[in-house]
């Protein structure tokens, strides 16, 4: 029997969650809840309702996991608590700082109820973490170094599109290459946050707006742009579609550690995406598979990417990944 998904928000990345359910046959997309109208969405697998968060609210639908795409500046952290008390939940919240905060009001919530709540699955936080904490383990004395893009950045450019006469954004991260070698060379550079990325901002804005009030909300925005060096560059709609429709992203984490005095070693993941939100949908459609899974084990509260073991994420039976993935 498949795994009942439900799907709220029909962005980007609740349109990367659809894409990846059709990848995975032990899954299946039974509605898509939103606060538009729903007679407005049109989605991309047939016969699936598309229905008002309101229904959502009653507590009562047929679904086993709640995958929540919505952005972590505002809607996580009112929502993935507020459903945890519902139906078993994953969210993709990314504002790290915040992840502690955000945890304790999911954990409280999805105890009380008797579900799961995953909260920041996607790819950082998410399959990075999971990297920056085996080299750790592994190789206790060194230090990790993670770099993002160049890429669009989901979070970031929804944080901007929310500042009052901002129409629309894409804000790419850039790794200074300076600071990449440094780290793959296996020196253990000291560097500060500024050091490491850039930030550029293509900003779409609404007709009479004033742009110099934009640009400082935008460069002192504390969590996202405040320690970055950030550009902000105003452009047309048209500008827009025609250079910045696309939402690729990437990255690596790059650990560098030594198991004996002056034996180094070097760890690095890396990822180069096409599609920033149908990856991150394709992480959060396999951890709502761990959260049923644990779940029906009867576990309850929150839970991160850290916390579960790689079988409670897989397709695979346990003898199928011990016969050809271990």
């Amino acid at each position: 029997m498949a795994i009942k998904i439900g799907i709220l928000g029909y962005g980007n990345l609740g349109k990367g969650v659809e894409a990846a359910i059709k990848k995975n046959a032990d899954l299946e997309l039974c509605a898509v809840y939103t606060r538009r109208a729903p007679q407005d969405i049109t989605l991309a697998t047939e016969g699936v309702a598309v229905k008002s968060i309101e229904v959502l609210e009653s507590g009562k639908e047929d679904i086993d996991v709640l995958i929540i795409c919505s952005g972590s500046a505002t809607d996580l952290p009112e929502q993935t608590p507020k459903f945890a008390a519902m139906y078993n939940v994953i969210d993709s919240f990314d504002t790290h700082a915040k992840i502690p905060e955000q945890f304790k009001n999911v954990d409280a919530a999805a105890k009380s109820a008797g579900k799961v709540g995953i909260i920041s699955c996607g790819w950082d936080p998410g399959m990075f973490s999971i990297n920056r904490v085996y080299s750790l383990s592994v190789l206790p004395d060194g230090e990790a170094y993670t770099f993002w893009g160049r890429g669009v950045s989901q979070g970031h450019s929804d944080a901007v599109r929310r500042i009052e006469g901002v129409k629309d954004c894409r804000q790419y991260t850039v790794p200074v290459p300076a600071a990449l070698e440094a780290v793959r060379s296996g020196s253990n550079p000291d560097l500060s946050t500024r050091q490491k990325h850039t930030r550029e901002c293509y900003v779409v804005a609404e007709e009479g707006a004033d742009l110099e009030k934009i640009e400082k909300k935008i460069v002192t925005m504390p969590n996202y742009f405040a320690d970055y060096d950030t550009t902000v560059t105003f452009i047309n709609e048209e500008e827009m579609k025609a250079n910045h429709s696309t939402l690729p992203h990437g990255g690596s984490v790059i650990y560098s550690g030594t198991s004996s005095e002056g034996t180094k070693h070097v760890i690095e993941y890396s990822l180069k995406l096409d599609s920033n939100p149908e990856f991150t949908g394709s992480v959060l459609a396999a951890f709502a598979r761990a959260a049923y899974r644990l779940n029906k084990e009867g576990i309850s509260g929150a839970k991160t990417v850290l916390d579960i073991a790689p079988i409670y994420i897989s397709p695979l039976s346990a003898e199928e990944l011990r016969a050809h993935y271990l």
